[in-house]
This record gives structure tokens, C-alpha cells and sequence, in this order.
């Protein structure tokens, strides 16, 4: 078929463009705008020339440098770029994460039509906004940057602890905001959903490990941070690991991460010892399982976002992040549970924590808000005058 077939309007020139495809606003028959992702003619040839050569140099570089071993870097392109390849399956994903994370309203997932989509062309609809990173577009549109962190922290704690299906791409790019006229509300927008993938759900033994390993780490109690980073395959490099996985330094993870902000002292230190643990860094990420370097990515990724935006190490994205932990790990224990009462307990245990969670949210709260703090100095005041 032609395009004047499918489309009653279609721009040739690209509204963006990547390595694997590019992406053309298009008008159907109907009049409804949508976006076209096309994969480039020759991806699938060049790609695998690209695994090829890459594999190539890593051999060459482990030869020369043994303490270098970057060969699973190999086994995920070879695994990834036929998944990232299918253009159904990204659709089938978008889908998929649409349903399971509805409940949130300020999502958007565009609608994919099946009619004009196939392996190499995804038909979508059409939605825009600015980048998740770009301050200036939120202050011109109203958008508030601490509301956007907060609610993009929120639903990649969902997907990560609670359903262990992973967008595993949050590059800018990927993600867009915008505030809707109608509802006045703003909007998270997320695109290119081709990383999420059956052989890298994350396993329920997984998901609670890592679980308890953020809960060790979010509360600096080192014993459980040494626990859960051995049973995640750290082994005695757990001091290591821990860092890589809070973004933190050492000294920082000892004292609780969300006790203590983020330093521009502490990038360069962080950045420092990058370049000096290198062959301890190569090491760990072989023994880890390999569900485990997506989700090292999309930290990295998330954790840039923070940077721009400025909201890196908020209170509010360490107390989502708990709710999603605790949630999960009360499941994973009911699951487990034969005991009527047992199961009981451990939902009463999970209310009142999280209970206390909302009653310390509530406290930030009033401590952050013009009135709290006026009745805070005024209590003060009583206090001292009564004594």
C-alpha cells in the first residue's frame, strides 16, 4: 500500500530521529494526528555488524586488560536488539503498562493503532509536551517541578518493587510532561516501551531482595544492606554495590541516604572513586544478575532527571519509594503464608507502617508549608513563656 493509502496526511520530514527508527506526525482518513515510528530499512543488518564488531573490540580489550571484563555487555545486545526490533511488542508493552499502572491519573501511555502498525512501523497516537528535564518549558507552562519528580518517582517505584515490569528507558527523550487544559492536571507522558521484556520481568525472590536491600539503605541499617546486597550477588563488594545502587558515597549510606543531601563535594568524590574502583566496578556487574544492569541504567537515567530538576534526594521520593517496598514485601510474605493468622499479622504489620509513614509525611508537611512553620515558632513561643 501507499502512504496516501493509509494517511490522508503524512510529513516526510521526521519529527525526531534514533538509531533504530524515526518518528513522522501523520493525519489518518479520519482526521485523528498520530505519530509514525518507522525503522530505518537496513537496522537489522547494520545491528548485527554493530554486535559483531562490538564483541570484537571487547575480546580485544579483556586480551589486553583481563581486569576489563565487559563481555556481558555483548550478551545483552545480542538478547535486547531483536526484542527492540519488534515494533508489536513494544505496542503489546505500552498496553500492558497502561492497564497496570491506570490507576494513576497523571499517566499517559498513547494509544496504539493495531490497523496501521506492524514488526516495523508503529501507528500511535499522537501526544506532545516538553521534556521531563526542561525547567524552562514547566516554569513557562505552570508545571510544578517538585509535583512531576515526585509523581515520576512514584510510578517507577510501582513498576519496580510492586509489578517488577520495567520501562527500562526513562531517557528525556522518552518522557514528557504537559499540563492538560481541560483537567488543569499535569500529565506524565511515557514513550518507547520497546525495553520491556518477558525474560527480564523481575523474579519475585528478586524483587524482595531489592525490596529490603532500598528499605536497608533508605533506613542505614547496614546489616540489611550487607544482607540483601550479598543475596543480589555482590558478595564482599557490597560496599560498592550499595553506592552504585543509592548513587551515594559510602560515608552518605552509612549516615542514611535521606538524611543526608547530596553535595557537589560528594558528585566529584562519587565520580573520583568511578575511575579508580573501574576493574572492582567491572567485576561486580558480572556476578550480579543481569536483571540487575537495566535497572542500574534506569537509575542512572531517573537520578539525572532528579539532578536537573533539583529535587535529587527528596524526602517525598524516598517515602514513595518505602510505601512500594513494604507493599511488596507484606505480598510476597501473604503469598508465602499458610496461617489465616499469620496473614493477619503481616497486614496489620504493613498498615501500621505504612501508617507511620503517612504520619511522617504529614509532619514534612507541615514543616515545608507557611502555616506550619508560623504555628511551629508560635508553639515555641508558649512553651517558652509557660516556662
Amino acid at each position: 500500500q501507499q502512504i496516501r493509502d493509509l494517511f490522508r496526511d503524512f510529513e516526510e520530514v521526521p519529527l525526531g530521529a534514533a538509531s533504530l527508527a524515526q518518528v513522522h506526525r501523520a493525519v489518518l482518513h479520519d482526521g485523528r494526528t498520530v505519530a509514525v515510528k518507522v525503522q530505518h530499512p537496513k537496522v537489522w543488518n547494520q545491528s548485527a555488524k554493530d554486535i559483531m564488531l562490538m564483541e570484537f573490540l571487547l575480546r580485544a580489550v579483556t586480551w589486553l586488560f583481563p581486569d576489563f571484563a565487559f563481555m556481558w555487555l555483548v550478551e545483552e545486545a545480542k538478547k535486547n536488539m531483536p526484542i527492540e526490533l519488534d515494533f508489536l511488542n513494544e505496542g503489546r508493552n505500552a498496553e500492558k503498562v497502561s492497564s497496570m499502572l491506570g490507576h494513576f491519573k497523571f499517566l499517559k501511555v498513547p494509544k496504539i493503532h493495531w490497523d496501521f502498525s506492524t514488526k516495523r512501523v508503529l501507528t500511535m497516537e499522537f501526544v506532545d509536551g516538553g521534556q521531563v528535564n526542561d525547567r524552562t518549558y514547566m516554569e513557562k507552562n505552570l508545571i510544578d517541578v517538585n509535583e512531576v519528580s515526585r509523581n515520576l518517582g512514584q510510578l517507577y517505584s510501582e513498576m519496580i518493587f510492586v509489578h517488577g515490569f520495567v520501562h527500562c528507558d526513562p531517557h528525556p527523550g522518552n518522557v514528557l510532561v504537559k499540563k492538560c487544559k481541560e483537567s488543569q492536571r499535569t500529565e506524565i507522558i511515557l514513550l518507547d516501551h520497546g525495553l520491556y521484556q518477558p525474560t527480564q520481568t523481575l523474579t519475585d525472590q528478586f524483587r524482595l531482595d531489592y525490596c529490603c536491600l532500598w528499605l536497608s539503605l533508605i533506613k542505614a541499617e547496614m546489616k540489611g544492606v550487607e544482607k540483601y546486597s550479598r543475596r543480589l550477588g555482590a558478595g564482599e563488594l557490597y560496599p560498592l554495590f550499595a553506592c552504585m545502587i543509592a548513587g551515594r558515597s559510602w560515608n552518605a549510606v552509612n549516615r542514611g541516604i535521606n538524611e543526608t543531601p547530596v553535595t557537589q563535594k560528594e558528585d566529584v568524590e562519587i565520580r573520583t572513586n568511578a575511575a579508580t574502583y573501574l576493574p572492582q566496578i567491572s567485576d561486580l556487574l558480572n556476578r550480579v544478575p543481569r536483571q540487575m544492569l537495566l535497572l542500574l541504567k534506569t537509575n542512572d537515567l531517573l537520578r539525572g532527571i532528579e539532578t536537573t530538576l533539583q529535587t535529587r534526594a527528596s524526602a517525598s521520593s524516598f517515602i514513595n519509594m518505602s510505601r512500594c517496598c513494604i507493599k511488596s514485601v507484606a505480598q510476597y510474605k501473604r503469598q508465602k503464608s499458610l496461617s489465616h493468622f499469620r496473614r493477619l499479622r503481616i497486614t496489620v504489620s504493613e498498615r501500621l507502617a505504612l501508617w507511620q509513614i503517612s504520619l511522617y509525611e504529614l509532619y514534612l508537611w507541615i514543616r515545608g508549608n507557611p502555616l506550619g512553620v508560623w504555628l511551629s515558632v508560635l508553639l515555641t513561643r508558649i512553651q517558652h513563656v509557660m516556662n
